[in-house]
């Protein structure tokens, strides 16, 4: 086999959270400068925003363990609708399409809908979306809905290793 037989896996996956306040109050921490103050471990380096935070077209770069930094673009940034789209490639791992939308609930009850769509561009990422992704993004959303939630109720940072 040579590298023109490769076909990279595709996998999507969708995690419904309830976030404990209004939707304007939660859209705007979904922003890769606001994540720093609720997401413990979040960094990264902006590349282009006119306003220095999060509107589309934005780019921004985040540390991949040890492979070469992830880039995100904004492709929809709609806070009208609370509604936005990241495309994320990490050279050689993977592409990955993220939605996110915000429903009102009540006052102070939001349900955001995040939907990863990955699609693998090596073997090895192939392997990883087919055995061990499913798991994984359960557990990152679980504690990305814990974390956010922590920030909303008490303004403060939950640190991975109180939970």
């Amino acid at each position: 086999m040579n590298a023109t037989d490769f076909k990279g896996l595709q996998k999507t996956f969708t995690y419904r959270q309830l976030n404990k306040a209004a939707p304007q109050d939660v859209f705007p921490l979904l922003c890769p400068v606001r994540e720093c103050d609720w997401l413990d471990g979040w960094n990264y380096q902006m590349i282009h925003s006119e306003s220095g935070l999060i509107e589309k077209d934005c780019v921004f770069t985040t540390p991949m363990h040890g492979n070469e930094d992830t880039v995100w673009q904004v492709t929809q940034y709609d806070p009208d609708s609370f509604r936005i789209e990241f495309v994320r490639f990490t050279p050689g791992d993977n592409v990955v399409k993220i939605n996110i939308k915000l429903r009102k609930v009540h006052a102070s009850l939001t349900e955001s809908t995040i939907t990863y769509r990955y699609t693998a561009l090596s073997r090895d990422q192939n392997s990883y979306l087919e055995f061990e992704l499913e798991q994984d993004f359960k557990n990152s959303m679980i504690w990305w809905e814990k974390a956010i939630n922590h920030y909303l109720l008490t303004g403060e940072m939950l640190k991975q290793k109180e939970v």
